[in-house]
């Protein structure tokens, strides 16, 4: 009896809840989708990295935030568009994006009970993320005197993960990132000292740039509900 109410109380003190947190590690691949270079929704041309936090509210959705590191590559001569290889640009960036927003489970997925747990997900939320200011004047790259520059963007995020054991779980997922931005490419600068350029701007202007971040997820489960006995 004693122990069960030290388990009420202690759960009271928790903050009345089955919550889950989670904390863990992100890691994989960039890609961009834009005016240079590829147009594949998924073909990563560098690396990414990054941490993720999640605080599991129920069984079928979780707050998340995230800090992901990304670069990408995009080469016109790696295109299928003939007229994006003849011209021949090439262009990089970096990508530092912080995201929160909520995470939501196809199936039940509930932590606090013994066995595996397995379950698809998706996930939207807010980004803001910073990136390096380029454009290109006569053909060639320019870096906006060493300029960077932020936007925001929705992420749209679409993933599984599965309880490899009591602590830890191992997940994948794909997140396209719309952006409210279309220099990701060095395709659309607006700052004042580059529009002074004759027709700095190329491609489709009045479509703003996406990138994707693809790769895994492992993280480490803490916060479980104590003493489950007592309240089965």
């Amino acid at each position: 009896m004693r122990s069960c109410l030290f388990c009420i109380l202690f759960f009271i003190w928790m903050g009345l809840s089955a919550q889950t947190y989670e904390i863990g590690v992100f890691g994989g691949g960039t890609n961009n989708i834009g005016d240079v270079g590829r147009t594949n929704f998924i073909l990563p041309s560098n690396f990414a990295v990054g941490g993720l936090f999640k605080w599991n509210k129920s069984k079928r959705y979780a707050w998340r935030g995230s800090v992901i590191y990304g670069k990408f590559t995009a080469d016109d001569s790696k295109s299928s568009i003939s007229s994006r290889q003849q011209r021949g640009y090439v262009v990089g960036n970096s990508i530092l994006e912080a995201s929160a927003g909520l995470e939501f489970n196809f199936v039940e997925y509930n932590l606090h009970k013994l066995g595996p747990a397995f379950t698809p997900y998706l996930y939207t939320g807010l980004t803001y993320f910073r990136y390096d200011y380029n454009y290109f004047d006569a053909g060639r790259l320019q870096d906006g005197l060493n300029q960077r520059d932020g936007s925001l963007a929705i992420p749209m995020t679409v993933g599984f993960k599965y309880r490899i054991s009591e602590l830890f779980i191992l997940g994948a997922e794909i997140g396209a990132r719309y952006t409210f931005t279309d220099n990701l490419d060095a395709s659309n600068p607006t700052k004042s000292t580059v529009a002074q350029q004759i027709n700095p701007a190329f491609g489709n202007i009045f479509s703003d740039d996406w990138y994707v971040f693809s790769g895994i997820t492992f993280t480490y489960t803490f916060g479980r509900k104590p003493c489950m006995d007592c309240f089965e």
